[in-house]
């Protein structure tokens, strides 16, 4: 492991789960880039091997997941467009690393989400919320469009009319009502930081190969057709079926017994 967490004091390591910021403390936990860039620095590092990591957590680090991108510095930016455009570069390059990601990844959505916040928390695996959790576009009310995947995740999971009105609309919703509708994974009814960090243990203790394969899979039914995606399917559980923990799975549920993934 060449990767030396010193290097990106906000980011943990702990247990398997990589724990990553998006926002500090202060300031309504708005998107920060310090904590963005130590984050896909530390993604980076788990993508080429040099972090043993189970599970990825994204987490603000006050009340809020994330309210959005940093409006303030927006404003104060002697060209406008061109730091917006740098900051979305920033944010993209993390929201493509999380993409490429085999292993699970869970966010800790308390508070509000908004924006670039409510952009992270859709590309994350499992979005953890509950009823104190606010959910909002953001962007119409400062005249801007989405970033950070939001035009594009959104849809595929509520469809497009109902992703066109709460974009367009830029209306709050509730923890609850946004699991209703398939915008988020998890409802919990305690506190969402120690639910989150349960589920983010409990999947970095579990079966890492198998996570991969079926993150793939499903990746890649976007793009195949049935006929090909069975051939997939068959290949990878075949393969999976020789591997260790595809052995301790099978004889651990034969023996009546909690398997032991990444044991051997």
């Amino acid at each position: 492991m060449t990767f030396d967490l010193t290097d990106t004091p906000l980011v943990t390591l702990d247990g398997g789960v990589l724990s990553l910021p998006i926002s500090l403390d202060g300031k309504g936990n708005a998107l920060d880039s310090d904590a963005l860039a130590q984050s896909d620095t530390a993604l980076a590092a788990l993508l080429a091997g040099e972090v043993d990591a189970g599970a990825v957590l994204l987490r603000g680090l006050g009340a809020n997941f994330c309210a959005g991108g940093n409006v303030a510095g927006f404003a104060a930016a002697g060209d406008r467009s061109e730091h917006i455009r740098e900051v979305a570069d920033l944010l993209h390059g993390m929201i493509r690393r999380l993409d490429e990601l085999s292993v699970p990844v869970v966010a800790a959505v308390a508070g509000w989400a908004a924006g670039a916040g409510l952009s992270l928390a859709l590309a994350a695996d499992f979005s953890v919320v509950n009823a104190q959790t606010r959910l909002l576009a953001a962007y119409p009310g400062i005249g801007l469009s989405p970033d950070g995947g939001m035009s594009w995740r959104l849809p595929r999971a509520i469809g497009p009319a109902a992703a066109r009105a709460f974009i367009l609309g830029n209306q709050p919703v509730g923890g609850e009502e946004a699991h209703r509708s398939g915008m988020v994974t998890t409802f919990v009814d305690g506190e969402v930081p120690g639910a989150a960090e349960e589920l983010a243990a409990r999947l970095a203790s579990g079966p890492r190969a198998a996570y991969a394969a079926a993150k793939r899979l499903i990746r890649d039914s976007e793009t195949s057709t049935l006929s090909e995606h069975l051939d997939a399917e068959r290949d990878s559980i075949a393969a999976l079926a020789a591997h260790p923990d595809g052995v301790e799975g099978v004889d651990a549920f034969i023996a009546k017994r909690t398997p032991r993934f990444g044991a051997s």
